[in-house]
Parts: C-alpha cells; structure tokens; sequence
C-alpha cells in the first residue's frame, strides 16, 4: 500500500473533479496532508472518498455522510455505525417509495389529461 497519493491521483481513480474532492476537505469529510500547497491524500482518505462518493450514489446528504463517520470514529466503532447505517437505509427507502409513489400518481394524471386532450382533438376535427 502506499504512503500518499496526490488528488490528480484520486480524481482519476473516482471520476470526480478536483473541485469535489476539495469540497470534502473543505466540509472536514477528509483531511490530507498538507506541503506547501500540495495536498497528500493518505490511505484512509482514499478509502473514505470511496465511502462518501458511495454514500452520494446512495443518496445520502453531506451531512448524513458526516454522521456515518462520526460514529464509526466514536467508541461503538463498526457496529454503531453499521446501526446508523441500517436506520438511514431504511429512511431513504421510504423517500424513495414515495417518490416512486408520486412518479406513479403524477403519470396516471398526465396519461388521463393527455386522453382527454386526445378526445377533445377528435371532437373538433384537429389532426395530430
């Protein structure tokens, strides 16, 4: 394993831009180390961007992202945060499954306004 990797480094790895990476520093997420104005990113920050980037595909805020790495540092360790994890799981499933609901109510409505359109195209003699 190696000793430091530089940002150019990581935003290849990740597909993310330097900017973003800079974000994380910038909201304490991650916290390389510094020389100069050159930021050397440890093995433990590559593997908490890996995280966070997962934690934002699964959409998860910053600041829940903060959390889940709180607790991991905090005395419960692993299993306080694998509990967390759990729980935002469970809440962002329920986000998504009414959205999906919404989704789902909002296209029967289109589906109808469009038929009656349809219909009303018909009555009048309007071509589409």
């Amino acid at each position: 394993m190696r000793e430091y990797y530089s940002i150019t480094e990581l935003t290849r790895e990740f597909g993310v831009s330097t900017r973003t990476i800079r974000f994380y520093e910038d909201e304490g997420l991650i916290k390389p180390v510094r020389r100069g104005r050159t930021r050397l990113f440890r093995p433990s920050d590559r593997i908490l961007l890996r995280q966070i980037l997962r934690g934002k595909r699964l959409g998860f805020s910053i600041a829940e992202i903060r959390e889940i790495i709180e607790v991991y540092k905090a005395p419960s360790g692993e299993e306080g945060q694998i509990k967390l994890m759990v729980d935002l799981i469970s809440e962002k499933r329920a986000e998504l499954e009414q959205k999906r609901r919404d989704i789902d109510e909002i296209l029967q409505e289109l589906d109808a306004a469009e038929e009656n359109c349809i219909e009303r195209m018909a009555e009048l003699r309007i071509s589409q």
